[in-house]
């Protein structure tokens, strides 16, 4: 498994922008062996997947709700992937977790602690 450590949780207004990164450590492979990925867990709410990127950084995916809003990218040089998330809303409040697997593999096996994001007003 990959250690992940996850920064930039904040409380933001509405309409704010914000730079969630993650940095990975404790692999056996290279850090471009592993897909990337957020999360969010609302309270009351499952974890769900925010955004993605393929270890080749040629592929992203991203939730519905925030397609057009956020980024997901990553910087190799630094074993990182960031989420730069624009124009959040109250829906947008939750713990953000960082998610990891090797490219080959389909589970997301490797998890961050997590980080708060709060948009209030």
């Amino acid at each position: 498994q990959v250690q992940l450590v996850e920064s930039g949780g904040a409380l933001v207004q509405p309409g704010d922008s914000l730079i969630l990164s993650c940095t990975a450590s404790g692999f056996t492979f290279s850090f471009t062996s592993f897909d990337m990925s957020w999360w969010r867990q609302a309270p009351g709410k499952e974890r769900s997947l925010v955004a993605s990127i393929s270890y080749t950084s040629e592929s992203t995916t991203y939730a519905d709700s925030v397609k057009g809003r956020f980024t997901i990218f990553r910087d190799n040089a630094k074993n990182s992937v960031q989420l730069q998330m624009n124009n959040l809303n109250a829906d947008d409040t939750a713990v953000y977790y960082c998610g990891a697997r090797k490219h080959w593999v389909h589970e997301w096996d490797s998890w961050g602690q997590g980080t708060q994001v709060t948009v209030s007003s």
